[in-house]
């Protein structure tokens, strides 16, 4: 491939741990980090090997760049705040990637590419680590013949909120509603007030508040499973890793009810680990996409708008996720270790 990834934001902790994951996999593919601090850029570009370093401009329609810079995609790791690096990769019929637009937030995100569907195709991941849940998810529900309820639950400790973009994502998500966002009995709707709050178990046995978040997972998993009752809720607080003594860990518990292919009633729970945090699970959904989104893996992606389960194969992603040390248990943790299951 002649011309190089664009991420913006690739200087970040997500960002460079999506570069490197990409650089590991497709050691010639060019990759340009993009930031605001050039020798920071320079720091990440020179470690990765084959990447140059780049600054951005996201107030500019043509980001800074030259016209003579081409690039094969935009991976946006920051907010597009004014939708520059959309409007950048669409002039140029470029894949693009954005992780930071919540559901709260994502109404001129897709009014743009709706506006200009034919222009480039655009994955639209701001999910929980960039899809990788709703792809675990849909690896457990294979088990179904019919799906009744998803209850996703986070832990996300208060050490682990990334770095200063992923902290003002977080913020800015936050501060826009207090409500969640559901589908209940078929319908969508939203719940505040007490009907919001919940309560997280982590996987050591630990009880922690809980709040039920506007969040595109739940969405993804209804529409694409059918299932009629879909939550998702998170806590932020000390992880079990932390518990434990070690750093700060994350954690998704993932419960499903419904019936199998017998017809007989099904539960299941599992939780998903990772004792890094979530900067790698992160990365790993970016990478996944950006992969696919390239052709380096499946067939071509149409210009359009597209979310992960669409393009992704949940058994593929479950395999690069036990690659970088993410756990799937049902059992909890009691000895400061939890057993490996595959889901």
């Amino acid at each position: 491939m002649e011309h190089s990834v664009l991420i913006m934001g690739g200087s970040g902790q997500a960002g460079a741990s999506t570069a490197a994951m990409l650089r590991q996999w497709h050691p010639e593919l060019p990759l340009t980090i993009a930031g605001r601090d050039l020798g920071r850029a320079r720091q990440v570009a020179d470690d990765l090997g084959g990447a140059t370093a780049a600054t951005i401009d996201l107030r500019r329609a043509d980001l800074g760049r030259q016209p003579t810079d081409g690039h094969s995609a935009v991976v946006a790791m920051v907010r597009d705040s004014h939708l520059n690096g959309l409007r950048y990769a669409q002039d140029r019929g470029l894949p693009y990637v954005s992780i930071s637009s919540g559901l709260v937030d994502i109404g001129p995100e897709v009014v743009a590419a709706g506006l200009r569907a034919g222009a480039a195709p655009i994955l639209l991941a701001s999910h929980w680590y960039a899809g990788l849940v709703v792809l675990a998810v849909l690896g457990l529900a294979r088990k179904f013949d019919r799906l009744d309820t998803i209850e996703v639950s986070g832990v996300l400790d208060e050490q682990d909120s990334g770095g200063p973009a992923a902290t003002a994502d977080m913020a800015r998500l936050l501060a826009t509603t207090s409500a969640g966002h559901v589908r209940r009995d078929g319908a969508f709707d939203w719940v505040s007030g007490p009907d919001a709050q919940v309560e997280v178990t982590s996987v050591d046995g630990a009880v922690l508040p809980g709040q039920i978040v506007p969040i595109l997972d739940v969405p993804s998993l209804a529409v694409a499973t059918g299932a009629p009752n879909v939550r998702f809720a998170f806590a932020i607080g000390e992880s079990a890793g932390r518990r434990r003594g070690g750093p700060a860990s994350t954690e998704i518990k993932i419960d499903l009810a419904g019936v199998d292919r017998a017809g007989a009633p099904l539960r299941t729970s599992r939780y998903l680990l990772h004792p890094e945090g979530q900067r790698p699970l992160t990365a790993l959904g970016v990478a996944l996409g950006v992969e696919r989104l390239l052709g380096l893996r499946g067939e071509p992606v149409p210009p359009g708008l597209h979310v992960p389960e669409a393009l992704i194969d949940p058994g593929y992603a479950t395999e690069r996720m036990t690659e970088i040390g993410a756990i799937f248990t049902d059992s909890r943790i009691t000895d400061g270790r939890a057993p490996v299951r595959r889901p």
